[in-house]
């Protein structure tokens, strides 16, 4: 049996017609940018999410980006950031002048440990971004009771977990203000890059606006030094008929994930902890496993699809060496990023194709040569 990591074709194939239509209608328009379907799209992913205002972008880091510009981020300011995430979080501290201060995330969740947070707050300390990573959410109420103690702004990292839900609230409703991507792999997916941020501050939507619009809040009329970073009418087109199946795709997703978690019993794996009253949306389901190389060798060779999330922590990039990091500075980082392994995870995967994944992993050991491999 063959079982890709991700697939998109059976979500596609249920609303192709809807996305046919939606594309020649954008067509048939003759407007592109900044018409009635990104309107329509913003307001109906503000009232999912539950905030008052949406703000299409290019892509999920521009919507990072432009959220810490629209809040004075600048040269000389610092931002606390996790040490284990996709490297776009710390890349939108960067491009706005500032420094990413890197914290060490937490073992069993994979997300930023609120513990270790105010160890790294400094009189330059700004803001702060929790990542809800692989979908399932940050401790926010911890977060956001150090960022009231030190009146630092928070910005959620989306990009990862739309329609995620953190003690009865979807996340994205608890700091200033958030950010998502509709990369296609994502949960909600464009067909495109597509990134939007969403607020309850009238004034810093207005901002966020005019920074992704040239810097103007009229046309020709420049008040910031802003970016070209709209969403299109053809992505928010596509996005509109995708968000009304979310959260079905997303139960999909969450029966896969109770599978794995109620029925992978390998002492070589450690499955991923989920906290009381938080609802994962599971873009990834991350395991971690000592002997993970060998183990993702294993699951190839059975025609089963892994991927890794992510084998370099962000401290021991190439593009931040000038920071001065050693390897051992984040040494829990570096544990998840040498043993982390994320497995297929897709709508519409079959309990027989589920079944595959979780009878392959439990007959993995790490003791085993390559000729009593046998077949599955």
């Amino acid at each position: 049996m063959k079982i890709p990591f991700v697939s998109f074709e059976k979500m596609h194939n249920e609303v192709r017609e809807e996305l046919i239509q939606n594309f020649q209608d954008t067509l048939d328009s003759n407007w592109f940018i900044g018409g009635i379907r990104d309107a329509e799209f913003e307001e109906s992913f503000a009232a999912y999410v539950g905030r008052k205002y949406c703000i299409g972008c290019g892509n999920g880091l521009d919507a990072l980006m432009l959220s810490l510009k629209a809040l004075g981020i600048s040269a000389g300011d610092e931002v606390i950031v996790p040490a284990n995430t996709f490297i776009a979080t710390a890349l939108a501290v960067s491009y706005t002048g500032a420094l990413p201060v890197f914290v060490e995330p937490k073992l069993d969740t994979y997300n930023i440990n609120p513990e270790r947070i105010e160890e790294k707050i400094t009189s330059k300390t700004k803001a702060i971004i929790p990542v809800h990573l692989y979908g399932q959410p940050a401790e926010m109420d911890a977060i956001m009771q150090i960022a009231k103690k030190h009146s630092l702004f928070v910005v959620e990292d989306c990009a990862q977990a739309h329609g995620a839900v953190y003690h009865g609230r979807k996340i994205g409703t608890f700091g200033d203000i958030a950010a998502f991507s509709f990369y296609p792999g994502k949960n909600l997916g464009a067909l495109g890059d597509a990134g939007a941020i969403i607020t309850d501050d009238q004034k810093l939507a207005g901002k966020v606006r005019a920074l992704g619009n040239y810097g103007a809040e009229q046309k020709y009329n420049h008040i910031y030094q802003g970016n070209n970073s709209r969403l299109d009418e053809l992505q928010a087109a596509f996005l509109s008929v995708k968000l009304k199946y979310l959260d079905k795709w997303n139960c999909d997703r969450q029966r896969t994930a109770l599978r794995y978690l109620q029925e992978i019993r390998n002492a070589n794996i450690i499955l991923p902890y989920v906290m009381e009253d938080i609802k994962p949306v599971w873009h990834v389901f991350a395991i971690r496993c000592q002997e993970r190389d060998k183990l993702a060798k294993y699951l190839l060779e059975k025609g089963i699809e892994t991927n890794k999330h992510y084998p370099i922590p962000i401290p021991l990039q190439e593009c931040y060496k000038n920071l001065n990091f050693r390897r051992g500075d984040y040494s829990i980082a570096e544990e998840i990023s040498a043993t982390e392994l994320s497995l297929p995870m897709y709508y519409g995967m079959s309990d027989e194709e589920i079944s595959y994944v979780i009878y392959a992993i439990n007959h993995f050991s790490n003791k085993r040569n390559e000729q009593d491999l046998i077949k599955v």
